[in-house]
């Protein structure tokens, strides 16, 4: 479905993270889909027929929806402040999340080699480079949207990154890292975080550590599981509000 704005006419998308649908079961999903939509047409005074179904996930490789940036202050417990340019079509757009800032609170760094996976507009990997300007940051993900702007912002923070577009861990060859962070997209299913979780002890050296960030009772949990199983071991290294920060290291 499209919709006209002024002149412009962009087609009609929602965006959804995690802390959108993790208390959801499918039925709401669907449920809240379609009331979200509807109450947008009506804000606008567009007469809609029937109910939009059709909404686009943030790990969208090329989002339609139309393009609009908000700007986020990021304030760190040490008082540190970091502001972040939030493009539609991306995770976060509303707001920095409570996950992303757990993780990057949690995280202790010295000159490593890090990756972001699944950097969204760079929020957690920018800012762990400003943190530890020692370190080399690496950040990737699969919407072209959200790359662009890390770029964008990593500039504007004056954080030197490699940027790539890519699924998973495709951008990155033969590359290995000593830490992978991770705010990963429990909504996108179990398919694709198993193998987040397989390929990470790939891309890691001996004793590299991967921590991932999630809801515990919304896919954490399994999650972590799954980390030990693959990996031998997993530790929460924080907690807060529900989320917790796990952390397996690779054992030769």
């Amino acid at each position: 479905m499209t919709r006209k704005k002024g002149k412009e006419v962009y087609e009609d998308v929602q965006i959804y993270g995690p802390e959108d649908l993790a208390f959801l079961s499918v039925e709401e999903v669907i449920a809240k889909v379609n009331s979200d939509l509807m109450s947008d047409l009506l804000e606008e005074k567009v007469t809609a027929k029937t109910p939009v179904d059709r909404f686009e996930h943030y790990y969208t490789e090329n989002p339609t929806s139309e393009l609009r940036v908000k700007e986020h202050i990021l304030t760190l417990k040490n008082g540190h402040q970091y502001k972040f340019k939030a493009p539609s079509g991306v995770y976060g757009k509303k707001r920095i999340d409570k996950a992303s800032i757990l993780l990057i609170e949690s995280v202790k760094l010295t000159n490593e080699k890090v990756l972001d996976m699944g950097c969204g507009y760079g929020v957690i990997g920018i800012t762990l480079k400003k943190e530890y300007p020692d370190i080399t940051l690496y950040m990737s993900d699969i919407n072209s949207r959200a790359v662009d702007f890390s770029k964008i912002n990593a500039k504007d923070n004056n954080a030197q990154a490699i940027i790539k577009q890519g699924n998973l861990f495709e951008p990155w060859g033969n590359e290995l890292f000593d830490v992978i962070v991770c705010n990963p997209p429990i909504v996108a299913g179990k398919t694709v975080l198993h193998k987040l979780v397989e390929q990470a002890k790939v891309f890691l050296v001996s004793n590299g550590k991967l921590f991932l960030v999630a809801y515990h009772n919304k896919g954490g949990s399994s999650l972590s599981l799954y980390m030990k199983k693959i990996f031998g071991n997993v530790s929460e290294v924080e907690k807060s509000g529900g989320f917790r920060v796990y952390l397996s290291m690779k054992r030769d």
